[in-house]
């Protein structure tokens, strides 16, 4: 039977989607290729991807016909995930690092950079130029060209408060899209790479809702009052102990400076009596 909803329900249920501009990359490098990147250029690789997908999979499954006669069945055997990932990243007119960087790596991967063993010297432009192709490497093995672990795209929200971490595993670029380039009107340069992986792995972050607090800040007056008091306010007569600190409290006018006693007589702020044996004020 269907069930009534209010629309405070459908406000607290439908009215906060995610949004997909909220997302950060990470793109560790190999080290055969940490020479011509520094810290600050890989954080700059990171923040100029400007386009990414988060991964799918799908489960390959097998008919089963003979367990039930008129049923045929779908059974699962394993999970296949997708082949490739593609990352688009704008290009920077100083440096072309997004170019140069994923350029070096498939250059690595291919081998056109290794040392032969035979000790034939051989160029990229020779006439009998040839390569071999490195070994991927596994595990600690860092002379491999596949980025064992580390690759991940985090999506979040803009309160920071859930995300979702998708870390690739055995991850490299196996293609850079071609890139336009024209003397019409100038647009920006994007560089396009598709990187092959594993598998992923997703971890989940959820964060219980907690109570706004109001900072202290927030409390603060936004400007600081300077003016003086009024002469009438300046001399409200308000009762407190200026006897000193750790002395017995005594009360007093700060208005007149007389201080009651328990005798009931007043004394001045210095402590001697403010009347004279005769009442007058001394």
């Amino acid at each position: 039977m269907p069930s009534a909803k209010t629309i405070a329900d459908l406000k607290t249920r439908f009215l906060k989607p995610a949004l997909t501009s909220h997302y950060e990359v990470t793109i560790p490098l190999p080290e055969g290729i940490k020479s011509i990147a520094s810290a600050l250029d890989q954080a700059d690789l990171n923040l100029s991807c400007m386009e990414t997908s988060l991964p799918g999979s799908s489960l390959a499954t097998f008919e089963v016909k003979n367990d039930y006669t008129g049923v045929t069945e779908r059974l699962a055997h394993r999970r296949m995930y997708d082949d490739r990932i593609d990352f688009t990243f704008l290009v920077d007119a100083e440096k072309y690092f997004a170019i140069r960087i994923f350029e070096k790596w498939m250059r690595y991967i291919a081998g056109e950079d290794a040392d032969r063993e035979d000790g034939e010297t051989l160029t990229t432009k020779g006439v009998n130029y040839h390569y071999r192709v490195r070994y991927p490497g596994t595990g600690a093995d860092t002379t491999g060209y596949r980025c064992t672990d580390g690759l991940t795209i985090t999506k979040f929200e803009k309160d920071m408060r859930n995300s979702l971490i998708y870390e690739f595993i055995g991850a490299y670029p196996i293609s850079i899209s071609s890139m336009p380039v024209s003397y019409e009107a100038s647009s920006l340069l994007k560089c396009t790479v598709s990187m092959s992986y594993l598998r992923y792995v997703m971890t989940e972050l959820i964060n219980p809702e907690t109570t706004p607090t109001i900072k202290v800040k927030a409390a603060q007056a936004d400007k600081e009052n300077t003016q003086e008091l009024p002469e009438a306010q300046k001399n409200e007569s308000k009762v407190g102990n200026t006897a000193g600190e750790g002395t017995a409290f005594v009360e007093t006018d700060s208005a007149t400076g007389f201080r009651d006693v328990d005798d009931g007589q007043l004394l001045k702020a210095d402590g001697t009596p403010a009347y004279d044996s005769s009442g007058n004020v001394q």
